[in-house]
């Protein structure tokens, strides 16, 4: 069942630039072998991590063909289909290429706000056109919009291509309210890394991750225990993780994620304006937070 291999720790994988702006493949391929001999259960690719709204369409095709090949089959692949425009998504689902991935992920559309009856159309239909099982995106804090836990149900129970949310509010109230939604059949997974614990026991099958780009060996770790019964270490985990998670969000994602990278040797801190550089104070702090979860000297 596809629901059993996406569970565990996915990690949302970052598009490295070149100093021109051109995207590094090179940096892409190794950090693609990074994450999954860190132990990843799956990828997920052009998300918010992704900067994929800076990526033109036939760059987003490309980077969807060249994770799919570097991958190899190793782990599962989610590809990320969305944005504030429906058609568009459409056109996304006819261009990519899909064959080598399992499912996709699909944002709730930002900027133009629609209402609940417009969201529950929009996923319906790009539901319909999918060839692939459909994980909803809901992260008000950049869409604008929040999927209340009514149309959540409704999508659920109404559209048998939707197999899961990606909760990313923030809110472990809202994710309670839709907690009752899960089965085999529908699964949640934690958009938050500093709450990936707190919603697995709600019922979230684990988590998609910046942090897993960085530790994925840990992130797979604590959700492996936690999904195994030993709920205290993946507690002790979470807990031990807060300073870099919180580093790692102390300026919009995915700029902290992409300069400790680029300090461990991985990737130039590369990014497509509007998105820039860190400020002197918040990267002094993640280096400090590198520096003591082990990962600089």
């Amino acid at each position: 069942m596809l629901q059993s291999k996406l569970s565990g720790a996915g990690a949302a994988m970052i598009t490295p630039f070149t100093a021109d702006g051109r995207v590094d493949y090179e940096a892409l391929a190794r950090m693609i072998d990074y994450v999954i001999e860190g132990g990843v259960d799956y990828i997920v690719a052009l998300g918010t991590t992704a900067e994929t709204p800076t990526l033109y369409m036939p760059e987003r095709a490309v980077i969807a063909m060249f994770i799919t090949n570097q991958i190899a089959g190793r782990v599962p692949l989610v590809m990320g289909c969305g944005g504030n425009s429906t058609s568009e998504v459409l056109d996304q689902l006819r261009e990519f290429d899909l064959r080598g991935a399992d499912a996709i992920l699909s944002v709730t559309p930002y900027y133009n706000k629609p209402s609940q009856e417009g969201l529950y159309q929009h996923f319906r239909t790009v539901s319909e056109h999918s060839p692939l099982p459909v994980i909803l995106y809901n992260i008000p804090g950049r869409a604008g919009v929040n999927m209340t836990a009514e149309t959540t149900l409704r999508l659920a129970r109404e559209v048998p291509n939707i197999i899961g949310i990606k909760e990313a509010s923030g809110n472990v109230a809202y994710a309670a309210k839709i907690a009752h939604l899960l089965s085999d059949d529908f699964r949640m997974y934690s958009g938050e890394d500093a709450l990936t614990v707190p919603l697995m026991s709600l019922g979230a099958s684990g988590t998609i991750s910046v942090w897993a780009d960085v530790q994925p060996q840990l992130v797979h770790d604590m959700c492996r225990a936690y999904l195994d019964g030993d709920v205290a270490r993946a507690r002790d985990i979470q807990i031990a993780g807060q300073p870099l998670i919180n580093a790692l969000f102390s300026e919009v994602n995915p700029i902290p994620v992409k300069e400790a990278l680029a300090q461990m040797g991985m990737i130039e801190a590369n990014y497509r304006m509007p998105l820039c550089p860190m400020a002197n104070d918040t990267r002094a702090a993640l280096t400090d937070a590198l520096k003591g979860a082990g990962l600089l000297d």
